[in-house]
């Protein structure tokens, strides 16, 4: 065995003068070190020590009784060592690979007799490959090979690798070998169904006996070319010219093995490569996520960890995310979450929460008690924001809710929430109270602690989910006037109404619970005595790019306008209708239809009004032929169009004006200029209505405008009875 020792010393070179007297000088410190390649457990070590004294003028026989000491340290050292490692190394890590049994341990010491070997034939160098392998397995053994200067990094050699075009020999055998597989098994079925018909097993048996012998090899041979691709795609260069020639589609061909080992070596290069847009695009155009999903669960730790790490980089894509749900991998991920995978499983999870189309799904699984119990066995710790971020999107589906607010559930969230003041939490419950329903009810028992939230110095945040939390419970049997009186809401509001006077999240918030309550005839007179509309119109100009602001805030005069004491109010005290006319023609459709039904209830209750919005509405449905009317040059070949003076109809008088010029359903209107309000009313969707409520077809196109007024709607969004209310929505205008 060999083992070395070092020796640690000076030397000081002086250049002297002619008086002999030191010039310059430098001191070095060196090493030199002793290789003992006879030092085993039967070694006499005086003698031994003796000899290295002798030939070593380095160290002084003065000190021999240490090198002794020395040299038996190294002898009793090298036997625990060999014990040890006969303790730790496996059978199995020995012999990865047929081919590579061997019949002697492989020992630190022997490292340079190893190397030797390298330099000698093939079946010796096989067998110092070998030792040095299994001496690499050992992550004590790293530090010393990686200091020996004999050995070398494998990375130094990728240029050599690719220049002499391994990486393409390595895909082609990989490429041949996989065709070779499916041949052996259309051969394997062949002889199956013949010894079917001919009652004769024993053929079929040698074959399949044979199948299983070359199958060993040929998984052998994949792992070996597959590493070396691995190790070769760290430069992304190399690892597109893979992609150029198809390592997708091989890898996922090869995931129909049923070897952990190689299992997990591609999954592990798959999840690699999942990383690019290109190589995951590949991945989804053929079955990958299908064979993955076979793999979860599987009682091999590593393999399960890396398959859903690459469905986790996969799940980002919304196409696969759906193949994930169609091979039902939600039940897969939910009997994982009480195990050691439960943080990937559930950013998986989180993923496919995001598609509202797969919420619903949710419900019948065991997913929601699960992650409630999570929830609620965190106690005062903070929650993860994989776990909480899930909640809350699951608790955007009407049946999820219901699920989250059986037995205490409710009760349970509402008690963390307020004691902990979560915003997180706050806007999961937020959630379930936008639903419609028996978990809507049961927010009657909560409006006094959601409102004391509200005025208290409390997080922004917070009192954000709170107030968004009152404004959805839009309930017959909910006294907001009470509400309103006991907690001192209304300075709050109205102070919160003031541009720049917080967030804008905040005050629309604001708004939007301003709608709420206006629905209650005596608060919404309570709101228009305390200068609340004034304060509207005043944001409604400060945020009129916001289109969120826009139509919360014109919805609010929507619910005001049912009420007599705010409607005079807003038509009589306000420029609000003159705001909302503007609105008409906006590009937000949802505006649009707001403004619509309130300034048809408006039209209804004043005259005047309801003329310079009947107007409005005529003049924008045929804006373009008025303009061509105005715009339009007269000339003197047409003298039809001048009158008896010789000037023209129109002049400089208004269109509007010339009622005469006006056609109705039977022809021209009567030159008195009557106008029925039916002539407006008569029309839907820009289509004047025919004898059974159906667009006539002899009538002009226009835009689409609603003039008949709907239901009652509890939001700005009620026009919308399909989908939910997004109080995060905004557009550009």
């Amino acid at each position: 065995c060999s083992v070395q020792l070092e020796k640690t010393y000076e030397v000081e070179a002086t250049i002297l003068g002619e008086m002999g007297d030191p010039m310059l000088g430098e001191r070095k410190e060196c090493q030199k070190i002793i290789r003992l390649k006879s030092l085993t457990s039967n070694t006499d070590i005086a003698s031994l020590a003796r000899k290295v004294v002798e030939e070593c003028r380095l160290i002084s026989p003065s000190r021999l009784p240490e090198v002794e000491q020395l040299l038996f340290y190294l002898q009793n050292r090298k036997k625990s060592a060999e014990k040890k490692e006969k303790k730790q190394i496996k059978p199995r890590d020995l012999t990865p690979f047929e081919g590579m049994e061997l019949d002697e341990e492989a020992n630190i010491n022997s490292i340079d007799d190893y190397i030797e070997l390298l330099y000698e034939d093939i079946p010796e160098k096989i067998r110092g490959a070998t030792l040095i392998l299994h001496l690499a397995r050992n992550p004590d053994n790293l530090e010393e090979l990686l200091q020996n200067g004999a050995l070398f990094c494998f990375s130094q050699f990728h240029g050599l690798i690719t220049h002499y075009k391994i990486g393409v020999l390595c895909m082609s055998i990989i490429e041949h070998e996989l065709k070779r597989y499916d041949l052996w098994q259309d051969e394997l079925l062949k002889k199956k169904k013949a010894d079917i018909l001919s009652n004769l097993k024993k053929e079929y048996e040698k074959a399949l006996k044979k199948y299983h012998g070359l199958l060993t090899k040929q998984e052998q041979l994949l792992r070996v070319a597959l590493y070396l691709l691995l190790n070769l795609s760290e430069d992304t260069r190399t690892e597109l010219k893979m992609r150029n020639k198809n390592i997708v589609h091989l890898l996922v061909k090869t995931l129909d093995r049923d070897s952990e080992e190689l299992l997990v070596l591609v999954v592990s290069f798959l999840k690699k490569l999942s990383i690019f847009l290109e190589n995951k695009n590949d991945m989804a155009e053929i079955d990958t996520v299908e064979k993955l999903v076979k793999l979860v669960p599987c009682e091999h730790e590593d393999l399960l960890n890396v398959t859903l790490r690459l469905l986790l980089n996969l799940s980002f894509d919304t196409g696969l995310r759906s193949k994930m749900v169609q091979a039902d991998l939600l039940s897969k991920l939910t009997s994982l979450l009480d195990e050691a995978q439960r943080q990937i499983a559930m950013c998986i999870l989180y993923h496919i929460s995001m598609d509202d189309r797969f919420k619903s799904m949710f419900a019948y699984t065991d997913c929601i008690p699960q992650v409630m119990k999570m929830l609620f066995d965190c106690g005062e710790e903070r929650i993860d924001a994989e776990l909480i971020s899930f909640c809350i999107n699951l608790a955007a589906n009407k049946r999820n809710a219901q699920i989250m607010c059986e037995g205490n559930g409710l009760k349970m969230l509402m008690k963390r929430a307020l004691k902990l003041k979560d915003p997180l939490m706050m806007k999961m419950i937020r959630n379930i109270s936008q639903h419609d329903g028996p978990s809507k009810n049961l927010f009657i028992d909560y409006v006094g602690d959601l409102a004391a939230q509200i005025g208290l110095k409390e997080e922004e945040e917070f009192v954000i989910e709170c107030l968004g939390t009152l404004s959805n419970l839009t309930i017959p049997d909910l006294d907001w006037e009470l509400v309103l009186k006991e907690y001192n809401l209304v300075p709050y509001l109205k102070d919160h109404l003031k541009p720049g006077s917080a967030e804008d999240d905040l005050i629309l918030e604001v708004v939007i619970m301003i709608g709420t309550v206006s629905m209650d005839d005596s608060c919404a007179v309570m709101l228009a005595k305390s200068g609340i509309i004034p304060a509207l119109i005043e944001l409604l100009n400060a945020q009129q790019e916001d289109d969120e602001f826009v139509c919360q805030i014109v919805y609010v005069f929507y619910q005001m306008v049912f009420h007599q004491a705010t409607r005079d109010v807003i038509i009589k005290e306000t420029q609000a209708p003159a705001y909302l006319i503007d609105l008409m023609h906006d590009k937000n459709a949802e505006i649009r239809k707001v403004c619509d039904n309130t300034l048809d209830i408006i039209a209804e209750y004043d005259v005047e009004w309801g003329k310079k919005i009947q107007s409005e509405k005529f003049r924008w449905h045929n804006s373009q032929w008025l303009e061509m009317v105005e715009n339009r040059q007269m000339d003197e070949a047409e003298p039809f169009m001048y009158g008896d003076d010789g000037e023209p109809f129109l002049q400089n008088g208004d269109i509007l004006e010339r009622p005469d010029l006006f056609y109705s359903s039977d022809g021209i209107i009567p030159v008195d200029g009557a106008i029925s309000p039916e002539f407006f009313t008569d029309f839907q969707n820009g289509d004047l209505l025919g004898p059974h409520g159906f667009p006539s077809s002899n009538t002009l196109s226009f835009e689409s405008k609603h003039s008949v007024t709907p239901a009652r709607p509890a939001t700005a969004y009620g026009f919308r009875p399909d989908e939910p209310f997004y109080y995060g929505y905004t557009t550009s205008r």
